[in-house]
């Protein structure tokens, strides 16, 4: 059982999550505009540039604590259970979109929602 160096670890988890960052993007703007219609009649009434730029912010900081993912999977790849984490990473990819989604809902009622007076 050898372990992997630093530089294939890492060059693996870019490999997999990179690919796997278009699907969380997806399934987050999937939320964002899922939420947007269901709320529709008062979320049309809430756009404006300050939400755009908050939108985008707040898409900029997904990306972000996606890459937090890069930690665990570099560590687990350079332990003795590699190949065991290379089967089952999927799941913290589930967490992590769930968790993202769950996030993105609340935070898109809170904004969407807003009705001007």
């Amino acid at each position: 059982m050898t372990t992997l160096s630093f530089s294939e670890a890492a060059t693996n988890a870019v490999r997999y999550w990179e690919r796997m960052r278009l699907v969380y993007n997806g399934a987050l703007l999937l939320v964002v505009v899922a939420n947007f219609a269901v709320l529709y009649p008062v979320s049309r009434q809430s756009l404006t540039v300050q939400l755009g730029l908050l939108l985008f912010l707040l898409a900029v900081l997904a990306n972000v604590a996606y890459c937090g993912a890069y930690v665990v999977d570099v560590f687990a790849q350079m332990t003795g259970y590699e190949s065991h984490w290379k089967r089952f990473r999927w799941v913290l990819f589930m967490i992590g979109v769930v968790f993202a989604g769950v996030l993105a809902y609340l935070w898109t009622t809170g904004l969407f929602s807003h009705i001007k007076d």
